[in-house]
């Protein structure tokens, strides 16, 4: 238990402040204590230790969510950083005129997963925050809330508003990238609709996190680092001020930071206590790295879900969109890295779960695949080549299906490695040790595989979900609003 609290202490050093409803799959994880009778089945809660009781008895718990790019988790844990209670859920196929209505699927997925969790937490919960999707980018109504176009996903490029920002942004910023948020904006914008000026930029967790607190117009200083702010300085800088634009960007605190009270019509169809906070969240990514303890500069840590990213616990800051490489503040550090668009999304395009776990039991890690690919769903990559025009390379294939997920494998494995080879060459202290959160990281013989081609020590990271970083999210503010 101590050896928690050392670890839960440690994370929070790093971020101190200036359907249809969709598939449902819970686990729950044992603690030392007794357990509370499952409410519902698949998923069971377990009772807290003494220890972790509040001063007048009752027992205060934690709320992470994370929403990736195909489904979302939450993780429920106590103040020692022990899970309480987890689960997931895919998002509903939502459709409006031929395409995916994600904000609708978004919100029936957050409000699904309050529902999942048994109500005996539920009235526990202190505090929650979330992670989302990088760059993952809404417009709304600022009066109304309203929704007012598609949203921007992550991994969409506007490159017609390359030039401007370009012209505006100093060079190789992190902005000058076609899926920028700011680019995001600035396409939006020139498209002269009524009432602009009126609208405000939300990122993914800006609006799910608003849609508990009601607060519009709050973000975080990681999610807001594409849109051009700036963590250092702790501002917009001036070039950005000065846009006609400007006024639609949110006001940006610090991840972890209490907004106020979940509303009340939330707080009341959900169960949560009168005095229950929600605080900013931070991206998916980012919400991993917490997770995986990694807090010693030279410590990295890949994400491989659907899409693959790194990040890097460097003393240096590295910025340079001609890469696709960028720098979050974690104190008085800096977290640098990048996302590809390689991943865990095309090996499930051309392979079944059984097929991959099946498949891959029958690979030789040690031995180098032949078999050269650069495996994207579709054309265009981010890290560690800004490339929107990069074409997927899944060819030849042979005829031994197992030979192609090696060969798959390797290259993702390829990409990671040129990836944290860059971020040294840019001045970013050097990786020693690579820890893995995701879906990927259940691989074991990609993890061998890795280890090889990246030539350093690569393991599972002990919390792999980025929902237990967004838990330990939702603790930090807590104890900050005590001033503890």
């Amino acid at each position: 238990m101590l050896m928690l609290r050392q670890f839960q202490i440690s994370s929070f050093e790093l971020f101190q402040s200036p359907k249809q409803s969709g598939l449902c799959s819970s686990r729950s994880v044992p603690l030392p204590r007794t357990r509370l009778y499952r409410n519902r089945p698949g998923l069971r809660a377990m009772a807290g230790s003494v220890d972790s009781m509040s001063g007048n008895g009752l027992e205060k718990l934690y709320l992470g969510m994370d929403f990736g790019t195909s489904g979302a988790r939450f993780t429920v844990i106590d103040e020692q950083g022990v899970i309480r209670a987890e689960g997931k859920r895919e998002y509903p196929p939502f459709m409006r005129e031929e395409s995916m209505d994600w904000v609708s699927s978004w919100k029936a997925t957050l409000f699904s997963l309050l529902e999942d969790i048994p109500i005996t937490l539920r009235s526990l919960v202190s505090s929650i925050s979330l992670d989302g999707t990088s760059a993952t980018t809404l417009i709304l109504n600022s009066e109304s809330g309203e929704v007012l176009c598609q949203p921007f996903l992550y991994n969409q490029s506007c490159p017609d508003a390359l030039p401007e920002v370009k012209s505006i942004a100093p060079a190789n910023h992190t902005v000058c990238s076609g899926s920028s948020t700011l680019c995001k904006l600035v396409s939006w914008w020139n498209l002269k609709l009524p009432n602009r000026e009126s609208a405000v930029l939300l990122h993914q967790a800006d609006w799910l996190l608003w849609l508990l607190h009601g607060r519009l117009g709050v973000s975080d200083y990681n999610n807001a680092l594409k849109v051009g702010y700036d963590p250092e300085s702790e501002s917009y800088p001036s070039w950005l001020i000065s846009q006609p634009y400007f006024q639609l960007l949110p006001v940006v605190q610090a991840p972890g930071t209490s907004i106020g009270n979940v509303k009340d019509s939330i707080r009341s169809q959900f169960g949560f206590p009168d005095d229950c906070i929600v605080c900013t969240g931070t991206t998916d990514s980012i919400a991993a790295f917490l997770a995986a303890r990694a807090t010693e500069p030279g410590k990295a840590v890949t994400s491989l879900g659907s899409t693959l990213a790194i990040k890097l616990l460097s003393t240096k800051r590295v910025d340079d969109a001609r890469y696709g490489v960028y720098s979050h503040r974690l104190d008085d550090k800096w977290l640098v890295g990048g996302a590809s668009n390689t991943g865990g999304a095309i090996l499930r395009q051309l392979f079944s779960d059984e097929q991959l776990e099946r498949l891959s039991q029958e690979i030789n890690p040690t031995v180098a695949s032949p078999l050269d690919y650069y495996p994207l769903k579709s054309t265009g990559e981010r890290f560690p080549i800004a490339d929107p025009n990069l074409a997927p390379r899944l060819l030849p294939r042979p005829n031994s299906d197992v030979e192609y997920l090696h060969g798959i494998l390797e290259s993702i494995a390829r990409i990671e490695g040129k990836g944290y080879k860059l971020l040294k060459e840019m001045g970013a202290t050097e990786a020693e040790e690579v820890l893995t959160a995701g879906g990927g990281a259940k691989n074991d013989k990609w993890i061998k595989i890795r280890e090889r081609v990246l030539g350093l020590p690569v393991s599972k990271a002990l919390h792999t979900e980025a929902s237990y970083g967004a838990s330990l999210l939702a603790l930090k503010g807590a104890k900050q609003k005590k001033g503890l």
